[in-house]
């Protein structure tokens, strides 16, 4: 095959009816939203004053990187309820593979808390999630955004493991992103994505009204009383990114299904067509965020012996500001990959891995 040939079959691969561009758009925001919050020190994100804006990747890129893999586990299943056999194997055996990637990254020195081995757990809800209804999921979710963080917040209170144990807790299980108050996520996902595979633009309207609603309840109603009251129970009520309050499962859960609305809205348009690096960037996200990680931790290694006993891995590595460089080293990278060769290298090894496993517990 040519070098134009493939380019083009590359090109249409991201733009196959099978394959909802919107979808990459918003996974490639949330990646890059999670890069700012790693590699910045972001303001606490207030709606009334543009100065704090960029606080707005703080918690709730990870929130829609969460909710996404609902909606692409809805997508792959299509209108099959529940999935076969076949299918459930395969959701599984990626979301396995994905857990031992992300507890391969955790054992990394890089002053991050790894979504990756939560994002597995969260597939492996997901592809049981994947038997209900719509209205039971739309329940599912409900329930896990009320009752998840009163959850959240009994574990840290009456937590009996000691602090070696609680490390490992965090570690391997990505409690960090307690998938307690996070199924609420990825069951809205679900829903969402069901949505979309039959009438794009209508579900896109509906799901930015709806979570244009939930994030001013979230953010606006729930937030303020946790904020202004003295009464510990309705502490819970908070919006404060990673303290796993109601207000933040309402509101940002709210924010991503709006965000995802916006970016099929945006990518029934031409402009789909500037924003393909970004969409590049969405369509490999195990490779991008790997490759974000070990970059990290590559660094960390050369500096010790130079900066000394002072070295702070965090700190110092922001203080190279490296954030533009990370950005437009992925948005090219990924482009150039995504048209000279198609899957992202992560994408296509896990991927054949995930099918070979799926298809030898068939055949025994």
């Amino acid at each position: 095959m040519s070098a134009a040939a493939r380019i083009r079959n590359n090109v249409q691969r991201l733009e196959s009816p099978a394959r909802i561009p919107a979808v990459d758009l918003a996974r490639g925001i949330a990646l890059l939203g999670m890069l700012v919050a790693h590699l910045m020190i972001v303001s606490r994100f207030t709606w009334s004053d543009p100065q704090s804006w960029d606080g707005v990747v703080d918690g709730r890129s990870s929130i829609l990187f969460a909710t996404l893999a609902g909606v692409s586990l809805a997508l792959v299943a299509g209108s099959a309820t529940p999935p076969s056999g076949y299918l459930r194997r395969l959701f599984c055996s990626r979301a396995l593979l994905i857990w031992v990637l992300g507890a391969v990254l955790a054992t990394l020195s890089v002053p991050l808390h790894i979504i990756l081995p939560a994002y597995g757990i969260l597939l492996l809800v997901g592809t049981w999630l994947l038997r209900f209804s719509t209205p039971v999921l739309i329940a599912v979710a409900a329930a896990a955004a009320v009752l998840g963080p009163v959850i959240v917040a009994a574990v840290g209170r009456i937590n009996p493991l000691g602090p070696v144990a609680s490390e490992l807790l965090y570690r391997y299980t990505g409690w960090h992103y307690p998938f307690a108050m996070w199924l609420a996520f990825i069951a809205a996902g679900v829903v969402a994505g069901r949505m979309l595979l039959e009438r794009q633009v209508r579900a896109a309207l509906v799901l930015t009204a709806v979570g244009a609603v939930l994030a001013t309840i979230g953010y606006g109603v729930l937030g303020p009383v946790a904020g202004t009251t003295r009464i510990r129970a309705l502490s819970l009520l908070n919006d404060v990114p990673h303290e796993s309050g109601i207000g933040e499962a309402v509101g940002s859960g709210g924010f991503a299904l709006a965000v995802l609305g916006l970016c099929v809205l945006l990518c029934a348009t031409p402009v789909r067509w500037l924003l393909w690096p970004l969409r590049a960037v969405g369509s490999m996200p195990l490779t991008a965020y790997t490759a974000h990680v070990l970059s990290w931790w590559v660094w960390i290694q050369f500096q010790p012996g130079i900066i000394g006993i002072t070295f702070d891995p965090l700190w110092d590595f922001q203080a190279v500001n490296p954030l533009w460089p990370s950005i437009i080293t992925l948005l090219i990278g990924c482009s150039l990959w995504a048209l000279l060769i198609g899957r992202g290298p992560l994408e296509m090894g896990l991927g054949r891995t995930a099918i070979a496993m799926a298809s030898r517990d068939h055949s025994r």
